[in-house]
């Protein structure tokens, strides 16, 4: 596959792209922000939606019992992961089905606990549902970091906290959790009778030396959902097509209750036919990118501090995101984010953008075509080098 190729996404109603002038105040800028892939399908998935696009029809769509299977096989031969065709639930995304959760599992005025910094979208449902963000931070130590279980344990042992929403493989600080970290996380939450929703979606972006480990997989008794999606690893997020993997049948009764109350239980007719072409026909496509995405983090790794003194790369296990540490710049947030943005030319997400504990901070998404990607960042060593 010729990841190297530029292509032209600008016109396209484009969210990373099209967006610009609104997100950075112009257009003059390469952004390296929103979390899909400047970086080409799979040609199987380009090959299932061109005949699927063919016929002249796209009224409702059903889920076939092959999408289901597809999945099934797929969690399984990647991750060894057993997985039954009655634990899945459809969801036309990961963040629906985090508002979903946080609608089923916890009331007005309540506490969701969450592992900052974050995703956005976390704090979003769960202050736009009337909830209370309850803030884990997490702990950084020598460029990596942890999760401070004393300080965990506190925050769960609240009587109005009834939901945790783990980011597993994490965005935006890219730790994988190893097995023991997620077996102390899901005693306590057992212990305090909290729910978990694990989201996973990143789960098949992962570089040697580490391995993703379904919560689910871990022998633990916790109520658990664990979100699941094509989207990130093949890049079809724009096709708003996901799954829920849910063992425990009073659990997925309640969620699928206020997924359904919201009127969604359809499934979006491309989405579908992408999702089983993905699973069936692009792991192949997947292990070549994955080779591409650890090429681009090797070039990361180089460049920074090195060429950009002051800029300092917390070097992610997984995903394609990936943490700038930017405190030894000594700016101000805003006059941080214009560094970037009005010297170097460059949009990335601002840290804060991920909690309180973002400051200083800015995420880079390094899946994009290498050259771009160099250009990028020679753009920004001539940004901080001029001071």
């Amino acid at each position: 596959m010729d990841f190297n190729r530029i292509i032209e996404r600008a016109g396209t109603n484009c969210y990373k792209w099209d967006t610009r002038t609104e997100v950075f105040g112009n257009d003059d800028v390469t952004p390296l922000s929103v979390a899909d892939m400047d970086l080409p399908c799979a040609p199987g998935i380009v090959r299932a939606l061109r005949t699927r696009g063919n016929h002249p029809i796209y009224g409702y769509a059903i889920y076939p019992d092959s999408y289901h299977q597809a999945a099934i096989d797929w969690f399984n031969r990647r991750l060894g992961w057993q997985v039954e065709r009655k634990w899945l639930l459809n969801t036309p995304g990961v963040v629906p089905a985090l508002a979903f959760a946080v609608q089923a599992f916890s009331r007005p005025g309540e506490g969701v606990l969450i592992q900052t910094p974050v995703y956005r979208p976390f704090f979003q449902v769960i202050r736009m549902n009337d909830r209370e963000v309850v803030a884990n931070p997490l702990a950084l130590h020598n460029g990596h970091y942890e999760i401070d279980f004393d300080d965990l344990e506190r925050k769960l042992s609240r009587p109005d906290v009834h939901l945790m929403f783990l980011c597993s493989p994490h965005n935006p600080v890219g730790r994988v959790w190893r097995q023991e970290e997620l077996l102390r996380l899901a005693e306590l939450c057992l212990r305090h009778g909290v729910v978990i929703f694990s989201d996973d979606i990143h789960g098949d972006i992962i570089y040697p030396g580490s391995r993703h480990i379904p919560l689910d997989k871990l022998d633990t008794g916790v109520s658990l959902l664990t979100a699941v999606a094509p989207g990130k690893t093949f890049n079809i997020a724009g096709l708003a097509t996901a799954m829920l993997v849910v063992a425990d049948d009073e659990l997925r009764d309640r969620y699928r209750d206020a997924q359904y109350r919201c009127g969604l239980w359809m499934g979006n007719v491309f989405g579908i036919e992408a999702l089983e072409a993905a699973y069936t026909e692009g792991e192949a496509w997947l292990e070549e990118l994955l080779v591409y995405l650890r090429g681009n983090l090797d070039l990361l790794c180089r460049w920074f501090p090195g060429k950009a003194p002051g800029i300092r790369l917390i070097e992610p296990q997984g995903t394609y995101v990936a943490w700038l540490d930017c405190r030894e710049l000594r700016l101000p947030q805003d006059d941080l984010v214009r560094l970037f943005v009005e010297r170097a030319h460059v949009g990335l997400d601002n840290g804060v953008n991920f909690g309180t504990d973002g400051e200083g901070f800015m995420r880079i998404n390094f899946a994009l075509p290498t050259p771009r990607l160099r250009e990028a960042l020679e753009r920004i060593t001539a940004a901080v080098n001029r001071g």
